[in-house]
């Protein structure tokens, strides 16, 4: 695939991450919304980024982290400024995570729960970074199942062109309901 732009380093997600990684959770759940299911996905998907769900989050990212190192990473590059952080000088600009190794019963596979890359680094290689970054921790997981699975929008066609590249195909179908 390609190879990770000059400056960007993938490494596992560190506590001081935090708030960064918020930003890009908010890029992650409003491009979901945006131009893939009109309006109303849009305004579901914001409507739940609220405070609470974020301290929630960010709660269990790091908890996450902390059980299973590796399955969260984060791709950072260097920006120069001092931001105070263990990262200091460092911007993130995408993330991927895959679920713990605990949680494959789920599905009886490796489970990739988010990848997202920063609009401005989509197609510089970050995103494929993030991915072979996922698949080695995946294949270090003690698997039921040697499968990595996710769940992608049909109307995604960038990101179902990138899996694609990556030889996933349809196995299954999932479905839902509101509760």
């Amino acid at each position: 695939m390609s190879e990770t732009p000059e400056g960007v380093t993938v490494r596992p997600f560190e506590a001081a991450d935090a708030d960064a990684f918020w930003e890009l959770k908010r890029g992650f759940e409003l491009g979901i919304g945006e131009g893939t299911g009109g309006d109303d996905k849009l305004d579901k998907y914001e409507a739940k980024l609220t405070d609470d769900y974020r301290e929630r989050y960010l709660s269990w990212v790091e908890r996450c982290a902390t059980d299973d190192p590796g399955c969260i990473v984060v791709a950072s590059v260097d920006g120069g400024a001092d931001s105070g952080t263990e990262s200091a000088g460092s911007e993130l600009v995408g993330y991927a995570f895959a679920l713990p190794e605990d949680l494959t019963f789920i599905w009886d596979a490796a489970v990739l729960n988010e990848l997202f890359v920063a609009p401005e680094f989509r197609g510089t290689g970050v995103a494929d970074a993030l991915m072979q970054a996922v698949l080695d921790h995946a294949r270090s997981q003690d698997l039921p199942l040697d499968r990595l699975l996710l769940d992608v929008d049909e109307a995604n066609d960038r990101a179902r062109a990138f899996y694609d590249r990556y030889g996933f195909d349809h196995w299954g179908e999932l479905v839902g309901r509101d509760l």
